[in-house]
């Protein structure tokens, strides 16, 4: 394995917007825009985001909206140079910490049919398949896997 690096896990702050919009444009065929990601820090009330930082540089972020006791990823994303070295699990570990603290008992996200080591990944957490959204992403009208997990205290 190549050499360990040093990630920190915490909440995003808008000066983190430039590096998470180069992690999300090294990610998805269609990233949301800088305008999506400061209306989700400053005006969506439901929003918490976490970065993965490596020194001064995101290399990962993940996003979650919390409803009530439900709870939703939006995003989760890391600098295709730095995968494999568990810093999606450290930022899904966040997110269902975040989800939990705000009381939140239970978590869904979509993720790519295709996107097996992701789903993988999930599992790994308790994450089960749910239902198929069809025609979910606008790139190319791939179809998503909806996965949950319930997170409360009990389980």
């Amino acid at each position: 394995m190549s050499e360990e690096i040093q990630v920190q896990i915490r909440l995003m702050e808008m000066d983190d917007i430039d590096g998470v919009l180069a992690v999300e444009e090294a990610c998805f065929p269609t990233p949301w825009s800088r305008t999506a990601f400061v209306n989700e820090l400053k005006a969506n009330q439901f929003a918490y985001y976490l970065v993965a930082e490596a020194g001064e540089r995101v290399i990962g972020y993940c996003g979650v909206w919390v409803i009530i006791d439900e709870a939703h990823i939006t995003n989760i994303a890391v600098d295709p140079i730095y995968r494999r070295k568990g810093i999606g699990e450290a930022l899904l570990t966040g997110g269902l910490e975040l989800a939990r603290t705000f009381g939140a008992e239970k978590l869904t996200l979509e993720v790519r049919v295709s996107n097996e080591a992701a789903q993988n990944m999930y599992e790994k957490f308790g994450f089960q398949r749910g239902g198929i959204r069809k025609n979910y992403y606008t790139d190319n009208q791939e179809d998503a896997q909806i996965m949950w997990v319930m997170i409360n205290e009990e389980q």
